[in-house]
């Protein structure tokens, strides 16, 4: 699209070129083949859902930056508000990648979560400069089409087991006070 930087770049409010920028994210990976989802109401720690139909739904931390350091460098911090405390990085089983879009230059990093981690991170982004951190993801969508296919880049299997013996709580009472807690604080973790 010839005008998508202008585009981006005219859109005033954070939130409004976020948005922007998840649903062109999510127009590119469908036209890498992907199927694409999104958490009902933006409450997900995620912003974007991947897959391709056969392998996992990949969790994608969308991303997107106009602002440019003194250096000539594209900065952005991923990390995510803590309440009252500050800012903290996403914790882990929360994202998969994270997509970072740099408007001005219309260039896409896609970042596996293991190289930013659950850190509070600033990274800084020039591309096409030979030796930065990143440039191996610029235009790395390969990475998120060889997760979907259960890559070692994807997401871990989680598999869990429950003793039939234990009979202290009926399994309704259990799914009660599960959905109470998931309406009231997000994801539910013990």
């Amino acid at each position: 699209m010839k005008h998508r930087k202008i585009i981006g770049g005219r859109i005033k409010g954070t939130r409004e070129r976020g948005a922007w920028a998840e649903l062109y994210f999510m127009v590119l990976a469908m036209s890498y083949g992907l199927k694409v989802s999104s958490p009902y109401g933006g409450l997900g720690p995620y912003d974007v859902g991947v897959e391709n139909g056969t392998g996992p739904i990949l969790r994608v931390q969308v991303k997107c930056t106009l602002y440019q350091c003194s250096t000539g460098s594209y900065c952005m911090s991923i990390n995510m508000k803590d309440g009252f405390r500050g800012r903290k990085g996403y914790a882990p089983g929360t994202v998969d990648f994270f997509a970072i879009y740099i408007i001005p230059t219309d260039d896409w990093y896609i970042i596996p979560y293991a190289v930013v981690g659950d850190r509070d991170a600033n990274v800084f982004f020039k591309p096409g400069m030979r030796g930065q951190r990143y440039e191996k993801y610029r235009e790395a969508w390969h990475l998120l089409l060889d997760a979907c296919k259960g890559g070692a880049e994807g997401p871990i299997d989680i598999q869990a087991c429950c003793d039939e013996t234990d009979t202290t709580e009926s399994a309704r009472e259990v799914m009660e006070r599960t959905a109470i807690r998931k309406m009231f604080w997000g994801v539910f973790q013990e």
